[in-house]
């Protein structure tokens, strides 16, 4: 019968280190089960799984490999796996993988025991821990607003995953930071499509209390707008009573708004790296078709849906044209679009703010609340409150060395 051993390596990181291992072991008859290596800072642990046929001498091959690691500096050292153990081991590498994906400025030592912790309450084990986000220089100023990513995946049945998701909005609402859980599917680094809300989310304003404040009228916009957000007023009645306070209002100052609207962090590095990665990028809002189209020339956006603002002789009239793009109008759009590109939902990623963004956030395979009203966070599958939209980069794991820009 083989026999299975498990060779744990540690040392200083030096090239080719791995080929003379590997030529070593070359030299029997050894089938390599599994391998991995990590290097931090210059120093490597290798990790070989290898079984051994009943016809070589498991003793000559451990002495050598012993050999050629003290030649290369390197600690060796050795773990029987018997049968069971090795089969309780593949069964379970069978069971759902999901990403963890923790976001911050700066990851501490509580956050990441805070989090693992959950895990282990939760029936879960970690199986792999990877940094995504460059590594930070010692000299970068205390003022750099770059983020920190570490990705973890897990493997197990959870004893339920509802509450380990509230769980991780607790940790990310005392320690300000973020945390995904997705399962590991072929779509995570799959999708093709991403659709964005428009105010609050790709922008920085909502542009509707822009110009309700020039009319004179933004107390009175502003609380049907929170109303509104907040879920506690039907989105069509809200907007169309907002509308009608704007009467009146030139197109120059709406020319003035759009051509100053500024853009959310990171949504240029974003939607760059996206189309370059081959994605769709469309806008789905419950704002105006008039300052999406500036956005959609600077940010070379695909598809535009938003509401027509009505406007005769070069003045609001206080109506809107068409039908009111509201919440399940959202989810409806985004279908017909995954449609359209001939995708599934599951390559869509959806990202918003406010109560009617839910129902796409929902129905897209990866749905994000990005800086959201407390409702909205708590409803979404995923949640951004701390840092810039290009952090949707690592949702789909990509590393910062891999990214175009």
């Amino acid at each position: 019968m083989s026999s299975i051993y498990l060779i744990n390596i540690l040392g200083k990181d030096q090239a080719g280190q791995i080929a003379s291992l590997i030529n070593t072991l070359s030299y029997y008859r050894v089938n390599i089960l599994d391998i991995s290596q990590a290097v931090i800072h210059e120093r490597t642990t290798v990790a070989l799984l290898i079984e051994i046929s009943e016809e070589t001498i498991c003793a000559s091959v451990l002495k050598d490999i012993l050999y050629e690691s003290h030649n290369l500096g390197l600690s060796c050292q050795f773990n029987y796996i018997s049968p069971e153990q090795y089969e309780g081991w593949v069964q379970a590498q069978r069971k759902k993988r999901y990403i963890i994906t923790l976001l911050g400025r700066e990851i501490t030592a509580e956050h990441i025991s805070q989090l693992t912790r959950l895990v282990y309450d939760n029936g879960l084990n970690i199986h792999n821990i990877n940094r995504l986000s460059a590594r930070k220089s010692t000299y970068q100023s205390h003022e750099d607003r770059s983020v920190t990513c570490i990705e973890l995946e897990i493997r197990g049945d959870a004893h339920d995953f509802k509450t380990l998701r509230s769980q991780f909005l607790s940790i990310s609402q005392e320690f300000e930071v973020d945390i995904g859980l997705q399962e590991d599917t072929p779509y995570r680094r799959h999708r093709r499509l991403i659709a964005f809300d428009m105010d609050s989310t790709l922008i920085q304003t909502e542009v509707i209390d822009e110009l309700a404040a020039t009319a004179g009228v933004g107390q009175e916009v502003s609380e049907i707008t929170r109303l509104a957000m907040r879920g506690e007023i039907d989105f069509k009645e809200s907007l169309k009573r907002r509308v009608a306070l704007l009467e009146g209002i030139d197109i120059s100052v709406l020319r003035r708004i759009a051509s100053e609207l500024p853009l959310t962090e990171g949504a240029e590095r974003l939607i760059r790296n996206l189309k370059v990665l081959g994605y769709k990028v469309a806008i789905i809002s419950g704002g105006f078709t008039f300052f999406g189209r500036y956005l959609q020339e600077r940010l070379s956006i695909d598809v535009l849906y938003a509401n027509e603002l009505d406007i005769q002789q070069d003045k609001v009239t206080g109506f809107i044209c068409g039908e009111i793009i509201d919440g399940q109008k959202k989810a409806e759009l985004l279908t017909q679009i995954a449609n359209e590109e001939k995708i599934s939902l599951e390559q869509v990623i959806a990202v918003g703010d406010g109560a009617n963004d839910l129902p796409m956030l929902n129905l897209a395979g990866l749905g994000i609340a990005f800086h959201a009203k407390p409702i909205v966070r708590q409803g979404a599958k995923q949640a951004i409150s701390n840092v810039g939209l290009d952090a949707i980069l690592y949702f789909i794991g990509l590393r910062d060395r891999d990214a175009a820009i």
